[in-house]
């Protein structure tokens, strides 16, 4: 996969070409492609920008000493393998519900402390293949509360907004079938783990980058305040965080008590902006988080444009109702899913994205649920789960993790193919029989 699958951003100028030179063929004149295109290929300013803050807040809040020292303190309660697998998985997949950017960021960290905490009692812990179990555990953030799709489609304004109007919450990430299917995916994995650990085990020590990283956060340095102006001493200040925590959180009352509206991208994004501010301390700390964090994202602020071009291809010629049309003619209420499922798995080797993939396949899944009478929740979650079978058989967020931990993507990579079957077969079972 790593030699034939391309990167994001060629694999985004692949696609494009391709869906405009579909349109073509379909007898659209090149006029209406370019408007269609000039149409698509800023329209989902806000929501890069909301995912982009998404990613970069999450980074700088993994960077935290509070973030560190508890996994360290976690890593200790496990003294046999089975429960430091099962008690890993647990928390990565907790930390990935509640927010997708803070499990790629924290969960290499979890498998590196739990991995020489077990070392250290002789607990034989193959180091990759606990990678691999984390990694998988991040699965959950699907259908969690940053899930890119139900979020989107949960906040007034967002471009399919004409055709299906706002979903809420409750018929998507609370569904009844989403949370059967994050308890029997987590079920399952955890089983699935603990029988498949390699009988050879490599622990950490093996890997020496790795394990220097499993130091616990010492207390943050203080600088001496001598010397330093009005301007560098309200820097370094508590009170300017604990002023704007107080902003936010009122921000956050006003959203949720006052104007009773639901969680959204934008009370996620502003929870996360809290929770790091007041966490780091001072302005001086936090801006130096982001700035790293700002680095570590630079792809996805160009990513989601080359998508909208994609997807206003596809929304604005003949490209969309032409694929609706071969859709709902081969999809029934029972295989709909099914092929919902598949159709994303083949996106999201192109697309590493969720937001990228919904923007491209949105228009498609919803037209195709509404033309052979399946809920349009029912569409979103099955295109979810052929979302992260991408990522599991991709090596796109595998180099990313591999890149936090310090170790080739390789070493884990192959374990992913395991639970992307187990991902898929139960969603599709899941999505197909539970209410949604």
């Amino acid at each position: 996969m790593s030699r034939w699958v391309p990167d994001a951003i060629t694999a985004g100028v692949m696609l494009t070409l391709f869906t405009m030179a579909i349109a073509l063929s379909l007898g659209s004149p090149l006029s209406r492609v370019m408007d269609a295109y000039h149409q698509g290929l800023w329209m989902l300013l806000q929501f890069t920008m909301q995912m982009t803050l998404i990613l970069v807040l999450s980074l700088a809040l993994s960077t935290t000493p509070v973030f560190r020292r508890a996994i360290a303190r976690l890593a200790r309660i496990p003294n046999t393998r089975n429960q430091f697998i099962l008690l890993a998985f647990v928390i990565c997949g907790v930390t990935s519900y509640v927010y997708w950017g803070l499990g790629y960021a924290l969960n290499p960290m979890i498998a590196i402390y739990f991995a020489a905490e077990a070392e250290r009692k002789d607990v034989p812990l193959d180091f990759p293949f606990l990678l691999a179990i984390t990694t998988a555990a991040q699965a959950l953030w699907q259908y969690g509360l940053s899930a890119s799709a139900p979020l989107l489609v949960a906040s007034q304004g967002h471009f399919l907004e004409s055709t299906i109007g706002v979903v809420p919450l409750s018929a998507t990430i609370w569904s009844p079938a989403a949370m059967i299917h994050e308890v029997t995916f987590a079920a399952a994995a955890i089983l699935a783990s603990c029988w498949m650990m390699p009988k050879t085990v490599r622990p950490i020590s093996h890997f020496p980058e790795s394990l220097a990283l499993a130091k616990l956060v010492g207390a943050v340095e203080q600088e001496d305040p001598h010397g330093l102006g009005f301007a560098q001493r309200l820097e370094r200040s508590p009170l300017v965080p604990l002023a704007l925590g107080s902003v936010l959180a009122g921000w956050l009352y006003y959203h949720f008590v006052v104007k009773h509206l639901s969680h959204d991208i934008n009370s996620l994004n502003t929870t996360l902006l809290l929770l790091a501010v007041l966490l780091h301390g001072t302005v001086k700390r936090f801006a130096v988080a982001l700035e790293q964090a700002a680095g570590r994202s630079w792809a996805v602020i160009v990513l989601y444009h080359l998508y909208a071009g994609v997807a206003g291809l596809i929304q604005f010629t003949a490209v969309g109702e032409k694929v609706v049309g071969l859709a709902a003619s081969i999809c029934t209420k029972s295989t709909f899913p099914l092929i919902t499922a598949a159709a994303g798995a083949v996106f999201a080797c192109f697309i590493p994205s969720s937001g990228g993939q919904w923007a491209v396949q949105g228009f498609v899944t919803v037209k195709t649920a509404i033309a052979v009478g399946v809920s349009v929740p029912r569409g979103i979650l099955a295109l979810g789960v052929g979302d992260h079978v991408g990522n599991f058989i991709t090596p796109f967020w595998y180099v990313v993790i591999a890149g936090i931990a310090r170790v080739n993507f390789r070493c884990f990579f192959g374990y992913g193919v395991m639970f992307g079957v187990i991902w898929f077969v139960i969603g599709v079972v899941v999505f197909t029989f539970a209410p949604c």
